[in-house]
């Protein structure tokens, strides 16, 4: 498959290509591949969880066409350069990342290139799926129908009186609460 058009539509929002983006585009392609999922659909039936947010994910939505507003991708941000492809239908699940020695090994793909960040740039590109990436089966610690949720389910928290969306709400005492108010938030007031 030509990576080009997937990779200018990577870097279109950042004037450049970086190794990352590359990642990002080999690793979507892959996880389409693993679950028999067609390479120029949106795939209705495929979420992914991204370990780290950035120019990696760029590189998967532009491969995959999967993004936050559609709900097909998810950021669980521990700083890895990873992400978990999971058939919703079918429930199985395939972390991808990087073979631990990639970038040693980019150097050998490109022996003339000294720079480390240009050799990964120019091998990330041609490296087999085998030498670039590490592919596990995985099983997930959470309910895929709870982070799938019911479109248009609404309720409005007993506490704050905001709106709360697809099932997000946390029960407590019977009553609905966001997740701010039930267990306190990423934020407080100032």
């Amino acid at each position: 498959m030509d990576l080009q058009p997937l990779l200018d539509a990577a870097s279109s929002d950042h004037s450049h290509l970086c190794p990352r983006q590359i990642l990002g585009v080999r690793f979507g392609l892959k996880g389409l591949l693993i679950h028999d999922f067609e390479l120029s659909a949106r795939p209705k039936h495929l979420l992914i969880i991204s370990e780290t947010d950035g120019c990696f994910v760029d590189g998967v939505i532009a491969a995959t066409h999967c993004t936050v507003g559609h709900r097909t991708l998810r950021i669980e941000d521990y700083g890895k350069v990873a992400a978990t492809f999971i058939n919703t239908k079918t429930g199985r699940a395939f972390r991808i990342a990087p073979a631990l020695d990639v970038r040693e090994k980019a150097y050998l793909h490109v022996p003339t290139e000294k720079r480390h960040y240009f050799a990964q740039l120019q091998a990330y590109q041609t490296m087999p799926d085998e030498e670039l990436m590490t592919v596990q089966e995985v099983a997930l610690k959470f309910s895929l129908a709870e982070v799938i949720s019911r479109a248009g389910k609404r309720v409005n928290c007993e506490q704050c009186g905001e709106e709360i969306i697809n099932e997000r709400e946390r029960i407590v005492e019977g009553k609905n609460y966001c997740y701010s108010c039930a267990e306190g938030g990423y934020y407080q007031s100032a």
